[in-house]
Order: structure tokens, then sequence, then C-alpha cells
């Protein structure tokens, strides 16, 4: 995740800001580039999708930490936006790796060795991703180190965090017979429940990605606040970490569909607060409500739709995530355009709130259905 994640999408997010001031990028063209590595993202998702053998996905996990670490350093090699482009593209691709190949890689080892089904420390990842890239950020930018340099000092760290990433993944071919030895039973959900709870995801994906590609951009642009964008990311990354473990101790409890009610109002309320309000506390309380919430959602999701299908994890994962995917395509454009004609981001943070809200009425309703605990 640290790879894929960390490296591959959100050390853009840190370094956004300094390439608009050194290397020319502007709000619209900052947009696009976000949105062309969530294309990447969905055309990984479908590769996957389309799949079946877990020896292919093991290779193609390998083959995803390399490209990413690739694209990353070349991004300092150009100022070209296409150039760019191509490698935000390609990147986003390599994002499928630690979200839809690990996951149900170790999902699937999870279930046959007769292990608790959950994968709250891998989505952790998520959150210590954003951690060490924006604190590698911010000590740069102290030492004022150009953006390109930047890039190839992200480069580096994926470098030192692939190794581990590499050895580590559950080889199918040698848990081949422990995965046979252990029959597992699919319990897929109702087509009523699949399209609801992929609407849902789909207004997951829409309202994360504007916060998630544009906060440190976000509290840049405030005046009184130049200088601390890293500082909020850092914390974003603080909440996101520990997040996932918590939302799958209060799922066991409280039930995966109810535990996502309150992840979904509560990341309403943390896009909502820089819209209200430019104070540096209040600021840093949406970034704690907003990481504490995002991770956990994907992290419950996935896990949820891995339980339908345990001897496929990815066969669901990939769906709702192709749901998830589309509606980050849709808003780093649209809300890079809107910046660029309204001075601020705030009508791009009015619709990410609106569309969560229609995904937390749409968790409400399944909640009602009584379909699954």
């Amino acid at each position: 995740m640290i790879v894929t994640a960390g490296v591959a999408r959100f050390s853009y997010t840190s370094l956004l800001p300094l390439m608009q001031s050194d290397a020319g990028l502007t709000e619209v063209a900052g947009g696009w580039l976000a949105t062309i590595n969530y294309l990447g993202y969905l055309i990984g998702v479908l590769i996957v999708s389309n799949i079946n053998n877990l020896t292919h996905k093991y290779i193609l996990y390998r083959l995803y930490l390399v490209l990413a670490v690739i694209t990353t350093a070349a991004m300092a090699l150009t100022t070209d936006f296409y150039a760019w482009a191509l490698l935000r593209f390609i990147s986003g691709i390599c994002t499928s790796a630690g979200f839809i190949i690990a996951s149900g890689l170790i999902l699937k080892w999870l279930f046959h060795h007769g292990e608790r089904g959950e994968l709250g420390i891998h989505f952790s990842g998520i959150g210590l991703s954003i951690l060490i890239a924006a604190v590698l950020v911010e000590v740069l930018l102290r030492l004022s180190v150009s953006w390109q340099y930047q890039w190839l000092y992200l480069s580096l760290m994926a470098v030192v965090f692939t190794i581990p990433a590499w050895i580590w993944i559950p080889d199918p071919a040698r848990n081949m017979d422990s995965l046979v030895a252990t029959k597992v039973t699919d319990q897929p959900p109702s087509k009523t429940f699949a399209w609801v709870i992929m609407a849902a995801y789909f207004c997951a994906g829409y309202g994360y990605v504007v916060s998630a590609t544009f906060i440190v951009d976000i509290v840049e642009g405030i005046p009184s606040l130049t200088g601390h964008g890293q500082q909020v990311f850092i914390i974003l990354g603080l909440a996101a970490t520990p997040a996932v473990l918590i939302a799958d101790r209060i799922a066991r409890e409280w039930g995966y569909l109810i535990t996502l009610f309150f992840a979904y109002s509560l990341q309403i309320v943390g896009i909502m607060l820089p819209t209200l309000s430019n104070n540096l506390i209040i600021i840093a309380i949406s970034a704690i409500l907003f990481g504490g919430t995002f991770v956990a959602i994907v992290s419950l999701v996935l896990t949820m739709a891995g339980h339908f299908y345990p001897s496929n994890p990815a066969k669901f994962m990939g769906k709702m995530t192709l749901a998830y995917g589309v509606a980050q395509i849709i808003a780093p454009a649209s809300t890079g355009l809107l910046a660029a004609w309204l001075g601020n981001y705030n009508v791009g943070l009015y619709l990410s709130a609106g569309t969560m809200l229609i995904g937390t009425l749409l968790i409400t309703y399944l909640i009602k259905r009584d379909e699954i605990p």
C-alpha cells in the first residue's frame, strides 16, 4: 500500500502545489492529471477482474510494484503534460496491485487458514502511506529541494518498501495445498443489495477523491494557512492509519452497514468543515474526520464484498471498485475546472458532501432491508 497507494497515488497530492508554483501546472491540468491517474486505476481493476488464475495475479502484482517505482521517478524527467499524463495513467494501473490484487490474495489466505477475514491491517497501509510520503515531502520542502528531486526521493522510498512487499505477499503456488485443503462456500448477496451497495460506493468514491486529491492545495490556497498544507496531510494520514482497525472492531459489534452509516456521516462533516472556517484547528479536525473515515469505508466495503465470495474475493471486490473508480474519474477534472472558474474549491466540496449524503441514504435503505448483519 505504501508503494502503490502512498507513492504511486497520494504523493501527487503532496506535490501538486509545488508543481503548480514551480513547474507551471495549472489547476485545470492538475485536475486532469488526477483524473487520468484514476482512469488508470479503473483500467487496472478491469484487468485484474478478468484474470482468474492466482499465479498470474501474483506475477502482475510484482510487475506493478516495479512499474510504480519507475513511473514515480520518471515524473522528474519531464515537464511535458502529456508525458506526465502517461506516467500518471500507468501509476494508476499499478495502484490496483495494493487495493485489489493484494487484498484478494491476503483475504483468500486468511479464509483458507482459518483466520479472521478482516483487511484492517492491510488497509491501514493507506494512512501510513499518506503519512510517510507527506512527512518526506515536508522535510524536503524545508530543505528547499526542487519538485524534480522530490519525485526521485519518493521513488527511492518506494524501492525500500517494495522489498518487503515483494517478499511477504502470499504466493499462491507455494500455498496451493493448504488452499485446496480448506473449502469455503460463497454466499452472494441479492441483486438489489449488490446494486444499491455499488451505488453507495460510487458516492463514496466521489466524496473521497475531491478532498484526497486537493486537500493540500486547498489549505495552501488559504492565505492565513500557507505553508501548513503538508502538516494537515500528515494529520490526515495519522488519523487514517488506526481508523481501519477501529472500524473492524466496531463492525464486529454493530455490523458492516451500521459502521458504514456512521463513517459516511462523519465524512460529510469532514468534507464540509473547510468551507465553513479557515481556522487551522477546524481544518485539522476536518482532516481527522476525513482521514479516519475514507479508508475505513474502502476497507469495510471490500472486506464485506470478499465475504460474499470467499472462494474468489477479488470477484465482487473488482465490481465494487469499478463503481468507486468511475466516480474518481469524474470528480477531479470537474473540481479542477470549478476551482479555476470560481477561485476556490468550495463548490467542489459541496458537490462531494452532497454525493456522500446520497450514499448515506442508500446505506440507510440497506440497513432497513436487514439483509445482512
